[in-house]
């Protein structure tokens, strides 16, 4: 595997890691050079450069997203690893595209408070194409199972994200919890400062809760009919993020610091749970 591929990897310590680390070579090397794409988005747009530079490099990415289905040579690694890794997999450009639009929408403004139409869009670039993609890589041809599956367990797996991540994402003026459920809760604001210690915050964190219970529900579900070596990888993912879910479910709604944790060790016994089974 390329160098600054695995480097990426293995310093997010992520639970995408754990859930895809068994997986044979050729698939293993696709997934993580996709999850690599995914967080080198997220750190230009986390980033300290000026926003035009942000913008500019997003722009880029574009032309390097054309130029892989293009088959014109990548300017960039990880385009060239993504050309080389994951094309044999047949994975459509929409996704790329969608996932890169999703993840840049905090670009210029971060995004505070959000419709229930982008939010799922959000949603859908951010969580559901990457899991499209990572079925496809799997072995998955089910187009409708795949289309199923990669939007539940991605908005559910978001949702967890968006709920843990609360606070920290308002330090830096990011509110995803969408605008009706703000409403729905009493809350008239969408500073994302004031938000957070609203005493009804609560309720809108509980709204979207449910949201996410059910999406896992149907993913549970919908995992049962892959087959088996193909769920694996994806139920051991759904296994840790359900875990941090539930840890946020027992505790209570009303709180949002400090966020849950699950320790390597955990998770790796999730992972096995998921390979045996038990």
């Amino acid at each position: 595997m390329n160098k600054i591929i695995k480097k990426i990897v293995k310093k997010s310590g992520s639970s995408f890691f754990w859930g895809m680390h068994m997986l044979p070579t050729k698939e293993r090397r696709a997934i993580y050079t996709l999850y690599a794409f995914c967080r080198h988005i997220d750190d230009i747009v986390d980033g300290n450069e000026a926003m035009s530079h942000k913008i500019e490099l997003i722009n880029a990415w574009k032309k390097e997203i054309d130029n892989i289905y293009d088959k014109k040579v990548p300017a960039s690694c990880i385009g060239r690893n993504i050309y080389k890794n994951c094309m044999r997999f047949n994975i459509p450009k929409s996704d790329l595209t969608s996932l890169l639009s999703s993840i840049s929408m905090d670009l210029p403004n971060p995004v505070q408070a959000p419709s229930m139409d982008d939010f799922y869009k959000y949603c859908q670039g951010v969580a559901c194409a990457p899991g499209s993609m990572s079925l496809r890589v799997l072995g998955c041809k089910d187009e409708q199972l795949i289309k199923d599956l990669s939007t539940s367990l991605g908005v559910a797996m978001q949702v967890t994200n968006i709920l843990r991540d609360v606070r920290e994402d308002a330090m830096v003026d990011r509110l995803y919890i969408p605008k009706e459920f703000l409403l729905k809760a009493g809350i008239e604001s969408v500073d994302p400062k004031e938000v957070i210690i609203d005493k009804n915050l609560s309720v809108a964190r509980e709204e979207l809760a449910k949201l996410a219970f059910k999406q896992y529900e149907k993913s549970f579900d919908l995992i049962s009919k892959l087959d088996k070596k193909i769920s694996r990888s994806i139920k051991a993912l759904a296994y840790v993020y359900k875990r941090y879910f539930d840890i946020m479910q027992n505790r209570g709604w009303e709180v949002i610091s400090p966020k849950p944790s699950i320790s390597h060790f955990l998770k790796l016994l999730l992972v096995l749970k998921a390979y045996t089974g038990r």
